[in-house]
């Protein structure tokens, strides 16, 4: 083989590699961003749930005198959460979601709320806005494992390790989403 065939050769594979590096590191960034997106999904809907966290209280706060320092514990929280990063808006966000689950708990000992139509279309809103979250949380941890598929999988993992793209933790329930609602109101 000649010196010119040789160096056309590395040239190629050069060219080659060049072009597969440029193809996974747009593919990684193109994922990353759908995380990106999916994560701000997540951030829309738990921010929903704040938004609607002020017209339960209002609407349940002259009926339920005995749990008024619920009340004022959901409403501490929303306005930690309207300041909060999305980490920790995502950690409020379950306190709220327990203490939400108490109160509509303790709407049943209520019989003139449990009536209330605007309880009721609360009531739905948030069921609703649950929903939601489930759904942007599962989209949000799909968006991970491709990411992290395509991170943690030889080779775009030489790539992904060269211009610092690292493993992404998934959507995972907290405590408070895992335990059972206290609702008990014989205090």
């Amino acid at each position: 083989m000649s010196a010119q065939a040789l160096a056309w050769a590395v040239g190629g594979a050069a060219a080659v590699l060049l072009v597969w590096v440029l193809a996974v590191y747009n593919s990684l960034v193109g994922k990353r961003n759908a995380l990106s997106n999916a994560e701000s999904g997540v951030d829309v809907q738990l921010k929903k749930r704040f938004d609607l966290i002020p017209n339960l209280v209002s609407a349940v706060k002259g009926s339920m005198a005995h749990e008024r320092d619920l009340l004022e514990r959901l409403v501490e929280i929303r306005s930690q959460a309207a300041k909060a990063g999305a980490a920790r808006r995502a950690a409020l966000s379950e306190e709220a979601r327990g203490a939400m689950a108490t109160v509509f708990a303790a709407i049943e000992a209520y019989p003139q709320l449990k009536a209330s139509a605007n309880v009721m279309h609360l009531q739905r809103a948030l069921a609703e806005t649950e929903e939601q979250i489930a759904a942007a949380r599962r989209f949000f941890n799909a968006a991970v494992t491709s990411y992290n598929d395509a991170v943690q999988s030889f080779p775009g993992s030489l790539v992904a390790g060269a211009f610092g793209f690292s493993r992404r933790d998934w959507f995972a329930a907290g405590e408070a989403e895992r335990a059972r609602p206290d609702a008990d109101f014989s205090r």
